[in-house]
Order: C-alpha cells, then sequence, then structure tokens
C-alpha cells in the first residue's frame, strides 16, 4: 500500500518578493491614514470635549507604532533577517493591543462616572464613518497578503485594523445617538467589549499564536486538510 504525500514550499521568491512590497505598501497606507486619522479626532474632540473621539484618535497613534514595527521588520531586504525579525514585532503588536485595551477602559470608566457632556460632533461623525469604510479592506488585504507569505506579525497587524474597525463603528453609533437621541450609555459598553477582544488578541500576538507560522518545506500525508502557506487549516478561523 503507498501513502499519497504532498511538499509544501510556500510561495516562490519571486511571489514572496512581490507579497512583501504589497504589505511594505499596505503597511505605508496604514500608518499615513491613521496619523490623519488622530490629528482629526483629537481636534475634533477637543473642540466638542468627546473623550470617544479623543480616545479615537490616540487609538490612531497606538496603530502607528504596531504598523511602524512591521514596516520595520519588512524594510529588511533578506527574508531571514525579516524572519529573524518577526517575535520582536510580535512583541510590539501585543503591547500596542494591550495599551489600546487599558486606554479603552479607562475611557469607558470617565464616560460612566459622567466626566462631562460631549456636544455633537459633525466633523467627528464623517470620520468615523470614512473609518469605517477604509479600514476593512486594508485589514483584509493585509490579512490575506500575510497568510500567503506566512508572517504572523502581518497578519496580526491586520487584526490590529480590523480592531480599528470595531472601534469605528462604536465610535459613530456613539456619536450618533448622543447626537440624536442623547444616549451616552451606548458607546462605553460597547467599547468594554471592544478592550476584552483587543486583550485576547494582545495574549495571542504575543505567545505567537494565530495559525500563522513560517511555511515548512517538510513532506506530510495528504488527507484534504493541508495546512495553507500561513498554516492554516479547514475549520481554523483564527486569520479569518
Amino acid at each position: 500500500m503507498t501513502t499519497e504525500t504532498s511538499i509544501s514550499l510556500g510561495p516562490s521568491p519571486t511571489r514572496r518578493d512581490a507579497l512583501t512590497r504589497r504589505i511594505r505598501l499596505l503597511v505605508a497606507a496604514t500608518i499615513t491614514y491613521n496619523l490623519i486619522e488622530a490629528v482629526i479626532a483629537i481636534t475634533a474632540g477637543t473642540l466638542a470635549s468627546s473623550t470617544a473621539l479623543i480616545g479615537f484618535g490616540l487609538d490612531s497613534v497606538i496603530e502607528v507604532s504596531s504598523a511602524a514595527a512591521v514596516a520595520w521588520q519588512f524594510s529588511a531586504r533578506d527574508h531571514a533577517v525579516r524572519q529573524g525579525r518577526e517575535k520582536t514585532t510580535l512583541r510590539i503588536i501585543a503591547v500596542s493591543f494591550l495599551a489600546l485595551a487599558a486606554y479603552v477602559t479607562v475611557d469607558v470608566v470617565r464616560a460612566l462616572t459622567g466626566t462631562g457632556e460631549a456636544e455633537r460632533s459633525i466633523p467627528g461623525i464623517v470620520l468615523a464613518a470614512l473609518s469605517l469604510a477604509v479600514m476593512p479592506f486594508l485589514s483584509a488585504a493585509q490579512r490575506r497578503a500575510g497568510r500567503e507569505l506566512g508572517s504572523a506579525s502581518a497578519v496580526a497587524d491586520s487584526k490590529q485594523t480590523l480592531l480599528c474597525t470595531y472601534l469605528s463603528a462604536v465610535l459613530l453609533a456613539g456619536l450618533v445617538l448622543n447626537a440624536t437621541l442623547g444616549w451616552s450609555f451606548a458607546d462605553p459598553i460597547a467599547a468594554l467589549v471592544i478592550a476584552a477582544v483587543a486583550v485576547k488578541e494582545g495574549r495571542d500576538a504575543w505567545h505567537g499564536k494565530g495559525c500563522c507560522a513560517a511555511p515548512a518545506a517538510a513532506a506530510a500525508p495528504s488527507t484534504g486538510t493541508e495546512p495553507d502557506a500561513c498554516g492554516c487549516r479547514p475549520g481554523c478561523d483564527c486569520c479569518n
């Protein structure tokens, strides 16, 4: 009886270089957008006395640190050097997640204890809606490239960007409900859920989890459930 085998070699050098360039461009776009987002959110939040908007702007600063770590990793031209920087990059991303969770939690406490009434902010609503439209595309594109390349750090950073999408939705809902119905409690309650998700993602990044590891050039029995280039098997949703 013979056993059918398949060999996973990962992407070719040419494809790997193309994916690396794509991740560099996506990270550069993420950093640029978040810097602009931070300036607008903090300015609008200060004018409207909105802790939610100011917190959203500070979250953008934290996201820049995460994206900058990935940019540093992928600035190396040599693939072996990029792999050597993977663990350090993951640790930076993990700390960014945990810092975000800590700030959101503090901001929630401040909001629930009533530290002041926020005014209506049309620029804030527009910014939150724009981020809700832009961030999912940046996150999905980077996650796909990271999975194919087998980079846990690129996937982890894409989750940081995806978390910004959730924050954008929470911020938009909070600003709209506050402006139309005066519901000041909706935003902080939803933000607590996001803080919990951020803690989980931070722990996973610190331990290098996420179904993503450098593809191994090893033979394995073909069972119909082989992992993809990022090490994800059917039914594993942590890279989705």
